[in-house]
């Protein structure tokens, strides 16, 4: 027993081959050396900490977080293919505790009987409860397996904070669309796990496509490039010509004018920002289904809808950015395509509620005269006296406790002199401002 369970004898090897060659493109074309690997260049360069320790086979306990099809598993095994390490593979969708139990023996034995150590990697951990983690943590305590897992999931909420503490997380990203292009001409161009000896042409409007709705994710590339590959009848010189339609229906998505990067994905974006900022619900739908069909990112969507909340509604409704966040969060726990009702929830929310941008331009306006005007002192009676010299030299002399008074307010100036009678927020009429509005004429008078 030396090394990966991949040596046995001629027979095995043939009938791994056979598999190999029925899998699906995206396994067949998973990386066989760093070489092939694509993205991921701020752990994996040359000169980074995890590729120098992966090479001198010095692999701590790791977690890989990142979207799917962002590396997590084959990065794994290529770690695998370096290591002198046993690698023992466990998918956390299918596995049980009795299953790590018989793999962490594995490991006690191989240790016992051979010096050599054992590589558990765990794809999808965070699948596993509480329990079944707990069965891995004193084995990775006390060095009877070097842990690998991989997670979609943020591992500070998915992961038990024991066995977290004892790994180190490497964030993966989602592919930017260059590597996405590469990894698609490599299957185009690969005679033996690729796709050329079918001699695809595909056309660059259809590779345009298909490298923008993929998303960053290489597996959802791949496996519709194949789909349309093999669909496509070949012309009379053999050669298979895959059409934007071929990709589209490969995807089972329609094909609209959207990039990520060009003018579309902004027009869009502006577009659903001002349907909900104009309080148009069917608008607001319109185009949030628009990005949600063409690929957008759902955190980017999320993330306007935050900013929406606070910029355009304001205390008009305080309750729209707890709102908005629960969506944000809701996104992120959740994923597409599910995702998508919490987003359609707030847009609908966002874009009824009562509007208000009072807040927003009142800091506008104190930044207008923070960056404009000279930094007065902050008058004394705000000041925090900690010491006997502070409180000698005035510090907090005269400042009203505000709980001290008649309805928990008493007037006293908060502004330096000089700007005293600057006015920043100025409420609207709208919502529940409408009763800010009131209650601050009735605390300030005419003043407010």
């Amino acid at each position: 027993m030396t090394g990966r369970r991949n040596s046995g004898g001629l027979f095995e090897h043939g009938r791994e081959q056979q598999v190999r060659e029925m899998a699906p493109l995206a396994e067949r074309m998973r990386p066989a050396t760093f070489d092939e690997f694509v993205g991921q260049a701020h752990i994996l360069a040359e000169d980074r900490v995890l590729r120098r320790a992966i090479e001198i086979d010095r692999v701590p306990s790791i977690l890989f977080w990142g979207p799917p099809g962002s590396g997590k598993t084959t990065l794994a095994r290529l770690i695998a293919t370096v290591t002198r390490s046993y690698f023992e593979p466990v998918s956390a969708v299918s596995a049980g505790v009795a299953d790590l139990r018989k793999a962490v023996a594995g490991a006690q034995e191989r240790q016992a009987l051979y010096q050599q150590s054992t590589i558990l990697f765990v794809d999808e951990i965070h699948r596993f409860n509480k329990a079944q983690q707990d069965v891995i943590l004193p084995h990775v305590e006390d060095g009877t397996v070097t842990f690998i897992g991989a997670t979609t999931e943020n591992p500070s909420f998915e992961v038990n904070a024991p066995l977290l503490s004892r790994c180190r997380v490497f964030t993966l990203n989602a592919l930017d669309e260059d590597a996405v292009t590469v990894i698609i001409q490599r299957a185009l161009s690969d005679d033996r796990r690729g796709l050329a000896a079918l001699e695809p042409q595909l056309e660059p409007d259809a590779m345009a496509h298909l490298v923008n709705i993929a998303n960053g994710d290489a597996r959802v590339a791949l496996n519709a490039l194949e789909m349309a590959v093999v669909a496509a009848e070949p012309d009379t010189a053999g050669q298979r010509r895959v059409t934007m339609d071929g990709i589209a229906d490969a995807l089972q998505r329609g094909t609209p004018q959207y990039d990520k990067a060009g003018d579309s994905h902004y027009d869009t974006i502006s577009a659903f920002i001002k349907s909900v900022r104009g309080s148009s619900p069917d608008g607001a739908l319109y185009w949030l289904a628009r990005m949600l069909e063409a690929g957008e990112d759902p955190m980017f969507i999320a993330r306007r809808l935050v900013i929406l909340a606070a910029e355009d509604i304001g205390l008009a409704n305080p309750g729209a950015l707890p709102v908005a966040v629960a969506a944000q969060q809701a996104v992120h726990f959740i994923g597409l395509p599910e995702g998508r009702i919490p987003l359609a929830e707030a847009t609908v929310y966002l874009a009824t509620s009562p509007k208000s941008n009072a807040a927003y331009m009142g800091l506008e306006r104190a930044l207008e005269d923070v960056r404009g005007r000279p930094h007065e002192p902050v008058p004394l009676h705000l000041r925090n006296a900690v010491t006997g010299l502070m409180r000698g030299m005035g510090y907090g002399g005269g400042y009203k406790y505000s709980h001290d008074y008649e309805g928990h307010f008493e007037a006293q100036e908060y502004l330096p002199p000089e700007l005293s009678d600057r006015r920043y927020y100025e409420p609207s009429d709208q919502g529940s401002e409408a009763a800010i509005a009131e209650r601050l004429r009735r605390w300030w008078g005419n003043a407010s």
